[in-house]
């Protein structure tokens, strides 16, 4: 069975078309109708006006009052009066006597008959206008007396047909339909127009069509995790929702933020520069105070600029896991490397006592033994946190594969269980990792390449230094190398410049403080990083 298919309702831009069409025909009729009325009032009283000037003007006539004293008015007034209606446009004058008797009318059959209609008032001296319905049939009249020396000798009436009154507004009323039908057409295209782009914006649907739009727009926007970010052609908020907030870290409520420049949300420098490109970013890393995102933007346009896109990705944790692997993947390789020493070692050994020399591979090998053991003493003796004391014995095993020697100083002391839950031994690896890292590259390739930590805690904090023979750090670059990107160095497979940058956040959220200065120690010249982490700010500040 075929179900019947329901007419699709009529698009927004369609109910506005046929709601404005409609309000302009109304308009348009009501102007007519309300101009038709007026006119009609108008023509009337044009008319009153007319007659009432005319008869009064025959009436002050000096031939008028000289042919009323005549044996025969009618032969000079009926001619003179034939000649004023012409000249007047009016379509009757008629001269009477005081009884009312006619001495003109255009119909000469009613000459010498009595006037039909008032003529009492004009009698005692009084113009008026009446309309009534004479033998002509209905007409708007006036009747003015003809005085001499104070005493009405005659009377004069001049009058216009009703049906000519309607014809003059019949022919105004015509003018008039024929504007209000150019101004409806001129209405009706401009609406056309109006609606027709009000429909490209729409994309053809009804208002409830976009009132769903809206709310399966607002519910995708809160049910996304990713930050979601719209910003409009002058780089202003137009659109954020939760996920951006939180990722951001916007406290302000919506109302604040929409509208504002990108350039007052108070972001990192760098956060701040993506999001005023014009470019497009794609897969760009980016830090704020707690998190590591990932950031692209798109511009929106349609023949101009109208806006970017902004879309956010939180990888604290992944970045966390990142670090966590480079570093199991630096234990693998020293593993490797160590097994490819103890593989040589153990040939030489066994090459000595094939030699006979069994004596000499005994102190060979028993010397290789106490190296090993006296530097994994020296590193456990003094960080007996194990993350960390793992962290360091395989960076040592890294750097003497490129050549840098690492040392724990003897001011190193790091008890294990010493560490609060607020300061886990993910984030210390994560800032004394990356700082060894950053100076085991400084170091390499440098006369007596060597790299020192310390690490010891006190009761109020934790300290963690690493000073190399590297090069040092400009001073005029002692802020710029914490931030993501910066590096004096080209570019590897991994990027650079983030490294650093994550100490700092680190060390940010812990509340803790990272310097970097030149170190003196031994005269070797290079950098020294050092962080200071409290120990009790967690408890203090009642967290």
């Amino acid at each position: 069975m075929r179900v019947p298919r329901l007419p699709r309702p009529r698009s927004l831009a369609g109910q506005l078309f046929a709601m404005q069409a409609v309000l302009i025909a109304l308009v348009v009729a009501g102007y007519a109708l309300f101009t038709y009325v007026s006119d009609q009032g108008q023509a009337e009283d044009a008319a009153v006006r007319q007659v009432t000037a005319v008869a009064r003007s025959i009436a002050d006539a000096p031939s008028v009052r000289a042919a009323i004293h005549t044996p025969d008015p009618t032969a000079a007034l009926e001619p003179y009066a034939l000649q004023v209606m012409r000249d007047t446009d009016v379509d009757f004058v008629t001269i009477m006597n005081t009884d009312g008797i006619r001495w003109t009318h255009p119909d000469r059959a009613q000459i010498g008959k009595r006037f039909l209609g008032r003529i009492g008032p004009a009698v005692h001296g009084h113009t008026f206008t009446e309309t009534y319905t004479g033998t002509l049939g209905p007409s708007v009249r006036a009747v003015s007396p003809v005085e001499e020396n104070g005493r009405v000798i005659g009377l004069v009436s001049a009058g216009i047909k009703v049906e000519e009154i309607s014809a003059r507004v019949q022919d105004q009323v015509t003018a008039l339909l024929g504007v209000a039908g150019g101004t409806l057409l001129l209405g009706a295209v401009g609406t056309y127009v109006v609606n027709a782009r009000l429909r490209r914006h729409t994309h053809g649907m009804n208002a409830a069509e976009l009132s769903h739009m809206h709310d399966y727009h607002q519910a995708a926007l809160h049910a996304v995790r990713e930050g979601l970010l719209m910003l409009d052609g002058q780089y202003r908020v137009a659109l954020i929702n939760d996920g951006g907030r939180e990722l951001l870290g916007l406290t302000a409520p919506d109302t604040e933020l929409i509208g504002r420049s990108v350039a007052e949300l108070r972001l990192p420098a760098p956060l701040t520069g993506a999001l005023l490109s014009s470019e497009p970013r794609v897969d760009e890393v980016h830090l704020t105070a707690s998190r590591v995102l990932v950031v692209n933007t798109s511009p929106v346009s349609g023949g101009e600029r109208r806006g970017t896109v902004v879309t956010l990705r939180d990888v604290t944790e992944l970045q966390s896991l990142m670090g966590e692997l480079d570093s199991e993947r630096g234990f693998t390789q020293a593993l490797r490397s160590q097994a490819h020493e103890a593989a040589n070692r153990l040939h030489t050994v066994v090459s000595l006592i094939e030699l006979g020399r069994a004596e000499e591979a005994v102190e060979f090998a028993t010397a290789e033994l106490e190296l090993a053991q006296a530097l994994t003493d020296q590193v456990v003796a003094a960080v007996r946190e194990p993350v960390l004391a793992a962290l360091l014995l395989g960076k040592t095993a890294q750097a003497n594969e490129r050549g840098v020697e690492l040392v724990v100083s003897r001011d190193s002391r790091l008890d294990d269980g010493l560490l609060p839950e607020s300061l886990p031994a993910r984030d210390l690896v994560t800032i004394l990792g990356n700082l060894i890292d950053n100076a085991v590259d400084a170091a390499q390739g440098s006369v007596g390449a060597r790299v020192t930590v310390t690490a010891y805690a006190s009761d109020a904090e934790v300290v963690l230094r690493v000073s190399d023979s590297g090069p040092g750090v400009d001073p005029a670059h002692a802020d710029l190398v914490f931030q993501r990107g910066f590096s004096t160095k080209p570019a590897g497979p991994g990027g650079r410049g983030l490294g650093l940058a994550l100490v700092r956040q680190a060390v940010s959220r812990h509340e803790g403080t990272l310097t970097v200065a030149e170190s003196d120690e031994d005269g070797e010249g290079g950098a020294v990083f050092e962080v200071r982490l409290p120990l009790r700010s967690a408890v203090g500040d009642g967290r």
